[in-house]
């Protein structure tokens, strides 16, 4: 199994429209993708100078799956997140295997 992480750092004044947003509208539309067959949303327990991090992880089946959402949907997904919170956050991506 492949988890797919996405880990972000959303501005204060922000951060609880960001998190509604993420739960009711784009991980529904990453999952009706139909590449990944489960999702979580975490809140990172740490002190941060600013914002507030969260993590969401995604589980798909295979890299083949992996590579063929972020072929066909990830950048138009990634654009609108983009365009909704321009300057309110800071993100990077990363993959992990499950053993």
């Amino acid at each position: 199994m492949i988890l797919y992480n996405v880990t972000v750092n959303v501005e204060d004044d922000v951060h609880l429209e960001w998190l509604k947003w993420m739960r009711e509208i784009h991980i529904p539309q990453v999952m009706a993708t139909g590449y990944f067959l489960e999702h979580k949303i975490c809140r990172l327990l740490v002190e941060e100078e600013s914002g507030t991090t969260y993590t969401i992880q995604y589980a798909c089946a295979s890299m083949d799956d992996y590579h063929e959402y972020v072929e066909k949907h990830a950048a138009g997904l990634q654009k609108e997140h983009a365009t909704k919170f321009a300057n309110k956050f800071v993100a990077f991506r990363s993959l992990m295997e499950v053993l």
